[in-house]
């Protein structure tokens, strides 16, 4: 049977753009498809748009090649498949998707604001000292309704709501982009929220990261403005008799001050519960005290529809307990380091100041510690209470934090008086790790925390002091974070935004969107904008979609060239180096050189996957000469961080031992390279079969490791070695490299070197040490993958299953020859390959050694 049936890599998405959208699906019960037939309609089970008729072909992805598809339409299309023996399966449950706002003559809505907030010159200062903007308009429905779409953005972050009640649970609406070009709207099915007669739609407005104003009293990053708060929307009503309606956002809305007194992206939000209006936001409001809204003169070209999953509260919280620090200040602690809001629910008399200080760390005297290398300094938000049971949390921004400080509450108040409620990009969690050592387990679970504290609408590299979108991370540890979440969507989104803050001289600066400009190696290092190419090969190779190879191309090539125009003899020497190193003898040339290379040789195998085949010469020539200059530059250079790029490069270094005694230093915990270079280094030792010395570092407590920041209280991956002993970041997953060797190193779960989309895989675990079972998953764009392996003095137990659609190589560790585990045995469907190694189709199997 045919299941999981995707548009966009999404589930029935809402106001997609693409009107060829790429269409997949997953096999179940199905070892294997050799055909296929895509159908598609205007109702379940038509063919009125497209009959694809049966096709000879593996694929479980295709392209929509139907009728055009316009503004608004609808989709709904089935999958049928032919399994090895010629027979048909039945036709699969019906899919859907909407296409949202195509063209500018779509939008009759108009941007509005509160005039108070009104700003045509971009000026950080607009709006500074007047409270957020509550917007609300109502209209009548003629009868009963069918079927409605709110079409809804803002500038800065909105909250939106129909009568009353909130269109969606996404939070910090809408994403990160480069505001003066793009702003995504959402699209929402709010049919069961209206009703006959008169209704009301209001929007919240905070100014988000769009507009960080000057200030004094706070911490901030930066300041400056691409906007100030507005907001657009566009309701669209289909009657149960066939006719239709449109409400919009113009003149006839109006505007007051909220209860949200002041919010800022980096210091924090200030609300003050007495100047709460209770249905400010239903039909029938008294709204004579309100004043017009202004109406913005900006067209709707720049609006663009939300092509992957939202914000969302993904966990929460309760505070683990209420600690009180040597003067009395009760501080919360909610027992791991998250990224989200710290929500309060209280029983209170009217006119209480709070004072709520988010952080990652105590002093010693059991107070918050703010500073510039941890948080920043000062941030904190402010409730004042009103009288009653209430519930508060911040709407138009976020924190990273463990504790919270909540000065001025009242000795009484218990530890269920804060939950923190824990915000991130809602990518579905796909994969799993466990092992027999709790170590390892403890490690894994910090680095998932990290990268679930900066995966919002960029992958960010803390979530307090910094909030922006570094790039070095989205493709250095690409795999770490496709192999815990589904990312395709996602990612191709953050492309989108890569893209568009590349330079007209091909420049793709360290940060994007760009929304301040760094100087030097911050702004121009091969290694973070290196992402424009590196992350479209990564997702072709993760999913099997060319889409962003295709998408991006042009920006792929450009940068390459901007690289090129910048090398001397083949040698580039902007950027950052090897950052953070302890080892400061690196030079900087050294990996700003190989980014170059990797950016290079990346591109020559992305133009023979798009049969641009001269192009692929012409790279392939061009990182040739890059291999070679950098043998040149770099012979005698004895550097850690030296060794792993030579040998990552496919060079012999000039040290005939340069990979013996890299080994003996990671297994002596001797670690001197930074997070550019770190994760090759697994990728050298791992390829070399040296994962005896990984497992060695990864077990090891002692500075610098992973276990050393286990032991020392880490609750998520640190910035720094040190981890907690120290003061940089506490939520930093920039150094969580080791989980990829988790999956693939420990588990074996890997794809075959010439494979796409994980069509074949390659289980090949390492045994290293003592460690005597490992649990690994994900899910593949063809179904769930996953290793089991256990054993003992006298057998090891391997337990693969293979996902349908996709075979599998699987080898036994080669160290069970050493252990005398020699005598082996496999399913009757397994061919061998070798010795303790195995062909096997989709399916689950068990392979046995024994003495």
């Amino acid at each position: 049977m045919v299941t999981t049936l995707r548009t966009c890599d999404l589930t029935d998405p809402l106001g997609i753009e693409l009107t060829r959208p790429p269409l997949s699906w997953q096999l179940a019960g199905t070892p294997a498809q050799t055909g296929y037939h895509v159908r598609a309609g205007t109702s379940p089970g038509a063919a009125d748009l497209w009959d694809g008729g049966e096709v000879d072909s593996p694929d479980q992805r295709v392209t929509y090649d139907g009728r055009p598809l316009t503004s608004r339409a609808t989709v709904h299309w089935q999958v049928r498949v032919r399994d090895a023996d010629g027979t048909w399966s039945g036709w699969s449950e019906p899919a859907r998707f909407e296409l949202g706002l195509l063209e500018e003559t779509d939008w009759s809505a108009e941007w509005i604001t509160h005039p108070d907030w009104y700003d045509e010159r971009n000026d950080p200062r607009a709006g500074e000292g007047h409270p957020l903007p509550l917007l609300a308009g109502e209209f009548t429905l003629a009868g009963p309704v069918e079927g409605a779409r709110l079409y809804v953005a803002g500038l800065g972050v909105y909250v939106a709501s129909v009568n009353g009640a909130p269109v969606t649970d996404a939070v910090l609406e809408p994403p990160y982009s480069d505001f003066t070009r793009r702003v995504v709207y959402a699209t929402h099915d709010v049919t069961a929220l209206l009703r006959e007669g008169a209704n009301a739609i209001g929007v919240a407005l905070g100014p988000g990261i769009a507009h960080v104003f000057p200030h004094q009293d706070r911490y901030m990053k930066f300041y400056g403005s691409q906007g100030a708060p507005r907001a657009i929307a566009q309701l669209e009503v289909r009657y149960a008799d066939g006719t239709s309606d449109r409400f919009t956002t113009g003149a006839d809305w109006r505007a007051t001050h909220g209860p949200a007194t002041r919010s800022h992206w980096y210091g924090g939000e200030d609300h003050d519960a007495r100047l709460e209006l209770p249905g400010w936001d239903a039909p029938g409001t008294d709204r004579s005290g309100w004043r017009p809204v202004t109406v913005r003169p900006e067209g709707t070209g720049k609006l663009r529809a939300r092509a992957c999953p939202p914000i969302r509260i993904t966990e929460e919280l309760p505070a683990t307990a209420k600690l009180v620090a040597t003067d009395g200040t009760p501080v919360f602690d909610v027992g791991a380091v998250v990224a989200g809001w710290p929500g309060l629910r209280l029983d209170l008399p009217a006119g209480r100041y709070l004072r709520l200080l988010p952080g990652d760390q105590l002093d010693a005297f059991g107070r918050v510690v703010q500073s510039k290398p941890t948080t920043g300094a000062p941030i904190f938000n402010t409730y004042v209470t009103k009288d009653g049971p209430q519930t508060w949390h911040p709407s138009f921004r976020y924190d990273g934090f463990r504790y919270v400080e909540a000065q001025g509450l009242p000795e009484h108040v218990g530890a269920e008086a804060l939950t923190a409620l824990v915000l991130r990009a809602d990518n579905e969690h796909i994969g799993t790790f466990e092992t027999s050592d709790p170590l390892l387990d403890d490690i894994h679970t910090i680095i998932d925390r990290a990268v679930r504290g900066n995966m919002y609408s960029v992958l960010t590299d803390c979530p307090h002091r910094e909030k922006l979108g570094w790039l070095e991370q989205a493709h250095l540890l690409f795999d770490v974070v496709a192999y815990n979440y589904d990312v395709a969507a996602y990612c191709r989104e953050l492309l989108v935004t890569i893209a568009e803050s590349q330079t007209e001289d091909g420049l793709v600066p360290d940060i994007a969107p760009e929304y301040l400009v760094f100087d030097g190696g911050f702004r121009d290092d091969p290694n973070w904008g290196g992402a424009i190419v590196r992350m479209p090969w990564q997702l072709y190779r993760r999913y099997g979609d060319t889409t962003a190879l295709v998408t991006h191309y042009d920006a792929m090539r450009r940068y390459v060239g901007y690289l090129t125009s910048q090398a001397e003899d083949g040698i580039t020497s902007q950027g950052l180096g090897d950052w953070l190193a302890p080892d400061s003898t690196t030079p900087v040339a050294l990996p700003s050189t190989w980014g170059y290379w990797r950016a290079a040789a990346t591109m020559a195998r992305a133009a023979a996957v798009l049969g641009r085949d001269d192009d692929a010469k012409r790279y392939t020539a061009l990182s040739e000469d890059i291999v070679a200059a950098f043998a040149r530059r770099f012979a005698g250079c004895r550097t850690q961080a030296a060794r792993i790029l030579t040998l990552d490069m496919g060079l012999t270094p000039d040290e005939p031992d340069a990979l013996d005694r890299l080994s003996d230093a990671v297994r002596a915990g001797e670690i001197t390279v930074g997070e550019v270079v770190l994760p090759a280094l697994f990728r050298v030792l791992g390829r070399a079969g040296r994962h005896d010395a990984l497992w060695a570092w990864a077990t090891s407590t002692s500075h610098p490791s992973y276990g050393y920041q286990v032991r020392h209280g880490a609750t998520a991956l640190t910035e720094a070695w040190d981890g907690p002993t120290f003061g940089l970041s506490q939520n930093h997953y920039m150094l969580g490299a080791i989980d990829s060797w988790f999956y693939r190193g420990l588990g074996g779960l890997g794809q075959a070197p010439n494979s796409n989309g994980f069509r074949r895989l390659l289980v090949a675990p390492a045994a290293p040490g003592d460690l005597e079972s490992v649990r690994a998953s994900t899910k593949t764009p063809y179904g769930r993958a996953a290793v089991s392996w256990r054993r003992s003095e006298e057998e090891f137990t391997l337990e693969v299953e293979v996902p349908p659609g996709s075979s599998a190589e699987v080898r036994l560790p080669d160290s069970l020859r050493g252990d005398g585990l020699e005598r082996h045995r496999a399913p009757a469907e397994a061919v061998a390959t070798g010795a303790g190694a195995w062909d096997v189709p989709a399916g689950r199997w068990t392979f046995e050694a024994r003495r």
